[in-house]
């Protein structure tokens, strides 16, 4: 009997110090509220009576090793940064000792300008880039001087390649169609030695990616999804197919023949201000009846 009460005691403890993800934001690029919005979904965040949302990040720790890492640097940077250090009560250090960036897109990067001169002036911040990316970065203010200044330390990255960030945790990254209008779009596969994640918080169409989704899905633990939109009926009077996205309600009758396991690692993010699944709780519970999940800030994966 005292064996298996150590057993439950020590469980927790045993949990958290395997590598795990902390959602950190779940909104699309323009958070939420959004700017400009006076409808009511945004109209009771900007009252108080809501609370807001980042846009979408969040941290890979690993408690054995002392490091984490952060995926996308986003507008909220600052105040995801501090809500890390709240969250893990400041045993890690307050900068990540990387950041993976998906692309060009702003919610996605422009966050790096809180690294620069004219506020943490940071030292030797790595970020892992694509190609395209890393030549946009290089070549283009603000964000070249970050470089010259040393403030971020661009560690170049490839498509289909791994990066070892411990001995047991590493990270492939992929590539996906998007609008890529200053660079390439990425999504990751974070690989640690009891789960394996898929990030992939913007494409165009899965119709359009070279792999199939629902087998991509089946190869990992957790898939966190693109859910910018949840149909299209969203953004009355603008053309859907200029901000091409998989709607939520697509990507759930693409998994409808599939098993409830299968349906149950699906976790959507980047929201926009407008899918209410970011507010409307018999959305959530609805998407929940059906099998799938949606991410919460907070949520460790």
């Amino acid at each position: 009997m005292l064996r298996y009460l150590l057993i439950f005691l020590l469980l927790p403890l045993f949990v958290t110090a395997q590598p795990h993800l902390l959602i950190l934001g779940t909104a699309q690029d323009g958070g939420y509220p959004h700017i400009g919005c006076k409808k009511g979904c945004c109209t009771k965040v900007w009252s108080g009576e809501k609370e807001k949302e980042n846009v979408v990040s969040f941290a890979l720790v690993s408690p054995e090793t002392g490091q984490w890492w952060l995926f996308e640097a986003t507008p909220d940077i600052r105040e995801q940064l501090q809500y890390f250090n709240d969250q893990t009560g400041g045993k890690y250090r307050y900068l990540p000792d990387g950041i993976f960036i998906t692309h060009a897109h702003m919610g996605h990067y422009t966050g790096l300008a809180q690294l620069g001169r004219e506020a943490l002036g940071a030292k030797g911040v790595k970020v892992y880039a694509l190609p395209v990316l890393k030549q946009f970065l290089e070549t283009n203010g603000p964000w070249s001087q970050l470089v010259k200044l040393h403030n971020i330390d661009i560690q170049p990255i490839a498509a289909n390649s791994v990066t070892g960030l411990t001995k047991d945790i590493k990270v492939k990254t992929i590539t996906v169609p998007h609008r890529d209008e200053y660079s390439e779009t990425a999504g990751f596969t974070i690989i640690t030695p009891d789960r394996k994640y898929l990030f992939i918080p913007d494409i165009d169409k899965w119709r359009k990616w070279d792999k199939n989704i629902i087998e991509e899905v089946k190869g990992v633990d957790i898939a966190l999804l693109d859910a910018t939109f949840y149909d299209d009926a969203e953004l009355p009077g603008r053309r859907m197919d200029e901000v091409p996205h998989p709607f939520v309600k697509e990507t759930m009758q693409l998994f409808t023949g599939e098993d409830d396991k299968t349906k149950a690692k699906i976790h959507f993010i980047h929201f926009n201000h407008t899918n209410p699944l970011l507010w409307n709780k018999d959305r959530q519970t609805e998407l929940q009846k059906a099998g799938y999940n949606y991410a919460r800030t907070g949520m460790s994966l």
